[in-house]
C-alpha cells in the first residue's frame, strides 16, 4: 500500500511505502531571502511534512540539497548544521544544480524512514 500527502495532478508532496517517506523537493516561498533563511524556510517544510507522514528529522536516511549557486554551499551548511540533531545526519550529497525557478537558491529532497 502507497499513502500520498498533499497528491495533486502532478506530483505529491510525499509518499509512504514500506515504512519509508520519500518527499518531494521542497523549496522556499519567501524568495527575497538570502541562502541561510530560505535554507531555513525549505528545512521548516520538511519538519511539518515528516510529522504529518509520523516521522521526524532523527529518522531521515538521505538528504539531497540542490544550490543554484554552489558559492552558496557555506551559507546553507550553517543553516542545515543548526538544524541536524548532533548524532543524527543523514546521508548528504550537494551538487550545484539550475533550479526550475531563478529566485529559487535551494531546493531539498529527503528520505525518511517512520
Amino acid at each position: 500500500m502507497i499513502q500520498r500527502i498533499d497528491a495533486g495532478p502532478r506530483m505529491s508532496e510525499a509518499s509512504i511505502h514500506n515504512g519509508i517517506v520519500y518527499l518531494a523537493g521542497q523549496v522556499p516561498e519567501d524568495t527575497s531571502l538570502d541562502i541561510e533563511g530560505q535554507t531555513r524556510e525549505v528545512l521548516a517544510a520538511i519538519d511539518a511534512l515528516l510529522a504529518q507522514a509520523g516521522s521526524d528529522k532523527t529518522r531521515i536516511l538521505r538528504a539531497q540539497i540542490f544550490l543554484a549557486d554552489i558559492a552558496d554551499f557555506a551559507g546553507m551548511n550553517r543553516a542545515w548544521d543548526a538544524w541536524v540533531v548532533p548524532g543524527n545526519a543523514p546521508a548528504r550529497a550537494t551538487v550545484e544544480a539550475r533550479l526550475a525557478r531563478p529566485e529559487w537558491k535551494v531546493e531539498i529532497v529527503v528520505t525518511a524512514a517512520i
